[in-house]
């Protein structure tokens, strides 16, 4: 008859059986990672299914009274393979502490047990006075029984104690992996050479198997995080190319129109010549200073980019071009090269000779998260914002904002035809307070 410890002990082999298939499948799909780990845990794996279908042997030869010879077999074998796992875990330890295998000491303490154990189980098979199966078909400890789990005690004892004292060389995660592992079925194996405990030891195999289980998830995510953002650096790095060509083509039409204007100011005006000039030069070294960073700038180096860049433009536009700036928060970074090709954007679709003056307005605010840059025209608009990846420069600076920053751009419609650009830049330290953004002039 079934009872309730017979219950838990299904349901405990159930659990060990399920984790350990978890486990060998996973194994065998991960990839990456340290080749050496990945035979290691399907090895562990793989004798985990082994020990818990003995478990499932072992209560089938229970229910229906199969003989004593073959009970005690099934035992033994079972004996062997609960061990295996244990013994597995140093060599887990020093490998995982960058120690050799090769002539450690503590390897061949741990053999010298294995070869004891294996000695004093196969002696308990022809003995009466370690065990002995009753009529009921149960297990009846005689009195050198303890000698039996003395060995893999001593073995969790000394792994234990190693796992402790390598710390340091071990990563958290691996040492709380194996403090898992070891601890419970130290203290079940110590607890048994005195008392039968055979609950709490399948219920230490479970915990052990769920720790090297929880172990190898570590270890993949840890992989796919580090693939992840070795991808987005090399994103990010081809985005910083993308904007370095982008300045390196700047539109000759641009170029040409501003050395014409101040050929043609040379004589009507020599001062506003003369201006225009330094606006151009400074434009120019800042787009080539632009070009050599590759980490964010501080946002007033960005500005005073915009402001020549614009300056340039209102003297080839005159009335034509309005520029409004409200930039009282200036106390954050972003990617190199964002501010002016919006700008630069915003006259390029945005000027219209026979629709009356541009007018761009230029703010900033911060929250209590982000510094807030909107940039504001009354040009004719997107059709949606979604038209905006049709647009080199705005998808340029939107995948260098989220890869360097964590920032992001957004498109809208302005109210009474126009557009309006919208920079957030995450910076927790340096956005102290909150505030609403100015309603425009």
């Amino acid at each position: 008859m079934i009872d309730w410890l017979d219950y838990f002990y299904i349901f405990m082999i159930g659990t060990a059986l399920s984790l350990s298939v978890a486990g060998l499948w996973f194994t065998r799909i991960m990839h990456g990672g340290d080749e050496w780990n990945r035979h290691f845990f399907f090895q562990y794996f793989f004798i985990l299914i082994v020990n818990s279908l003995f478990g499932f042997i072992e209560l089938i030869l229970q229910v229906f009274s199969a003989s004593i010879p073959f009970i005690y077999t099934v035992l033994f074998l079972e004996s062997l393979f609960l061990a295996v796992p244990m013994f597995m875990l140093p060599a887990f330890l020093l490998h995982s502490a960058g120690e050799s295998l090769r002539g450690s000491r503590f390897l061949h303490t741990i053999t010298g047990l294995g070869i004891a154990y294996l000695a004093v189980t196969l002696s308990s098979v022809f003995s009466d006075s370690f065990f002995m199966i009753s009529p009921e078909k149960l297990l009846v400890r005689g009195p050198l029984y303890p000698l039996i789990p003395l060995p893999i005690t001593v073995l969790m004892l000394l792994t234990l104690a190693g796992t402790i004292r390598r710390r340091k060389r071990l990563s958290r995660k691996t040492f709380m992996c194996l403090l898992v592992a070891v601890l419970p079925m130290t203290v079940s194996l110590f607890i048994h050479l005195f008392v039968d405990i055979f609950p709490l030891i399948d219920v230490s195999l479970v915990l052990t198997g769920l720790s090297m289980y929880s172990r190898i998830l570590s270890e993949q995510i840890d992989q796919d995080l580090h693939r992840e953002r070795e991808i987005a650096k090399q994103q990010c790095e081809i985005a910083n190319q993308r904007a370095r060509i982008m300045v390196l083509q700047m539109r000759p039409h641009f170029i040409y129109n501003t050395l014409m204007s101040i050929y043609s100011l040379c004589n009507l005006n020599p001062q506003k010549a003369r201006q225009v000039t330094m606006d151009f030069t400074d434009y120019l070294r800042k787009n080539f200073n632009a070009v050599a960073s590759e980490t964010p700038v501080p946002f007033s180096a960005e500005l005073d980019h915009t402001r020549s860049y614009l300056a340039v433009e209102k003297a080839q536009h005159e009335d034509m071009l309005l520029v409004e700036y409200d930039t009282r928060f200036t106390n954050f970074r972003l990617p190199p090269l964002t501010l002016q090709p919006i700008a630069e954007n915003a006259v390029k679709h945005g000027m219209n000779p026979y629709a009356g003056p541009l007018h761009i307005t230029i703010r900033t605010c911060h929250t209590d998260s982000a510094g807030v840059i909107v940039v504001e025209d009354n040009g004719p608009g997107f059709e949606a914002a979604e038209k905006s990846e049709s647009y080199p420069a705005l998808k340029n600076i939107r995948e260098r904002l989220e890869w360097m920053c964590e920032g992001k751009l957004e498109i809208t419609s302005r109210e009474g035809g126009g557009t309006v650009v919208t920079v957030t830049i995450p910076d927790p330290k340096t956005a102290t307070g909150a505030a609403e953004l100015p309603e425009p002039g």
